[in-house]
């Protein structure tokens, strides 16, 4: 079968099993629009040429916002974690926020929901703001989350829930287009929409119209694996002075920046858009990653007016304008051999094209921390970072000094998955603060006590042990020539 015949059925199909699992209309529309777009083979990128680099927005570090006027925004804030991502990356099958980052002063071992949990608390006894969760689930993560959050009988406010159900689709056969089928385990033949479905769910499930209705104004929008996103009176007192719809929080680049979507502004009309990796052209790519011309990356943590809001997803029924992102993967994601799918996908901060007025506003580091590899838990499990009585972790080195968190770069072949990760450091993680990097080669575990210096690097065990695992003896240093 060609694709010309395959494709126009391949939708009908998908449309057919959506409509039978009861996906939410307004998420069936944008799958149809995102597969009238896949087909066409529209590109969706943005040329160099046609825009240029956002400057010159706020700063944080430069807000003088008064505290009344703060504490006042923040109360009419809610928050919202998006928790549909499973950590299929480093070979989890439930959600990634229930994975351990740190261990308190009293032994408890915290989850990314601990920690987030905890910074609302301290945020609502600091503030007096009612200051309501509201998590993004997707299906596969809601039941474990809620049952995490149960020991939190506090959290959720009168009259609001606690979470809401991020929208699905069907995978699609990369080579005809067709929802895949797979009778080893049919829970594959789905997958969320990206965390651009945002729109569409709050859509569908009436967020928007009960907060506004429980006397809230602001959403704060953040991914629940970025703890440094924590809730920030300040930014909230910001944005309501502001008068904006929309507002994206950037960090200024660094070298080690070189991934990860921008915002910037179109020629033809002076609008704020986002542009991702996949919507830059290659010969445009240098200019893209060159800190000097684009200095900003985005955080993917959002401030919306819920009137604006409310508004446009009321006129355009959930079904926002957003650019496609092509996702090609196997149905099951932990087996290579199992057949090649797409999924189609979109990012939210996307949406800032919509939103006439929509603006920006840099924020220190401190607030970007996400944990997207085992390279990036390991640093947060560090002494990299300590866990204050309010859930906050703060940086040991001094960002605004122009000190950066060390390098961490774990072989592959035996950290990536977070089983093999955990048994290497069963006994914690290295001291990283006198690190400039860490660099382990091959297969190494980790005692007790263990200290980095410098560029510390471990090269591959067979050169040091005749080819058996290696270990790195209890208080042992690690530095540039490996164990001192």
């Amino acid at each position: 079968m060609s694709d010309a015949t395959a494709q126009p059925h391949g939708l009908q199909q998908a449309r057919d099993k959506m409509t039978e699992a009861g996906v939410a209309p307004a998420a069936i529309e944008t799958f149809d629009r995102f597969y009238r777009i896949l087909v066409s083979g529209e590109t969706g990128l943005i040329r160099e040429d046609d825009v240029e680099p956002l400057t010159g927005i706020p700063r944080h570090a430069d807000l003088d916002i008064d505290p009344a006027d703060a504490a006042d925004a923040l109360g009419r804030t809610a928050i919202c974690k998006l928790n549909g991502g499973l950590g299929t990356s480093m070979g989890m099958d439930r959600a990634k926020s229930l994975l351990p980052v740190r261990v308190a002063a009293d032994g408890t071992v915290l989850t990314f929901l601990d920690i987030i949990a905890g910074q609302i608390r301290a945020a609502r006894r600091a503030t007096g703001a009612r200051l309501p969760l509201i998590l993004m689930d997707s299906f596969r993560t809601r039941d474990d989350t809620l049952a995490a959050l149960s020991r939190y009988p506090d959290l959720a406010v009168d009259g609001l829930p606690l979470d809401f159900l991020q929208n699905r689709e069907p995978k699609l056969l990369a080579d005809t287009l067709e929802p895949v089928r797979w009778d080893p385990d049919p829970s594959l033949e789905w997958c969320p929409p990206g965390h651009g479905d945002l729109y569409a769910a709050l859509h569908a499930n009436g967020i928007v119209t009960g907060l506004l209705e429980a006397g809230f104004r602001y959403l704060s929008v953040s991914n629940s694996d970025n703890l440094g996103a924590a809730p920030d009176a300040d930014i909230a007192g910001w944005f309501a002075a502001s008068g904006a719809p929309y507002a994206a929080e950037m960090c200024a680049k660094t070298p080690a920046d070189v991934k990860g979507g921008q915002l910037v502004r179109r020629r033809s009309d002076g609008r704020i858009v986002q542009r991702e990796t996949a919507q830059t052209h290659a010969d445009d790519m240098a200019y893209a990653l060159d800190a000097s011309r684009h200095p900003y990356f985005h955080t993917n943590n959002l401030w919306f007016d819920l009137e604006a809001l409310g508004a446009e997803l009321e006129r355009t029924g959930g079904v926002l304008e957003l650019p496609l992102i092509r996702n090609e993967k196997t149905v099951d994601p932990s087996d290579s051999s199992s057949p090649a799918v797409v999924q189609i996908e979109s990012a939210m901060g996307a949406a800032v094209r919509v939103f006439e007025g929509a603006t920006a506003i840099e924020v220190p580091r401190s607030r970007f921390l996400p944990v997207k590899t085992t390279n990036d838990l390991l640093l947060l499990r560090s002494d990299v970072y300590e866990l204050d009585d309010d859930h906050r972790l703060n940086a040991t080195f001094d960002a605004e000094a122009g000190e950066s968190a060390p390098l961490v770069d774990l072989d592959k072949r035996y950290y990536k998955l977070i089983d093999g990760f955990t048994a290497r450091f069963d006994a914690g993680a290295p001291s990283l603060t006198a690190a400039e990097s860490l660099t382990v080669t091959g297969d190494w575990t980790f005692g007790s006590g263990v200290t980095a210096v410098g560029a510390a690097a471990l090269p591959e065990p067979s050169e040091a042990s005749g080819g058996t695992p290696g270990r790195v003896p209890d208080g042992a240093t690690v530095g540039p020539d490996g164990i001192a």
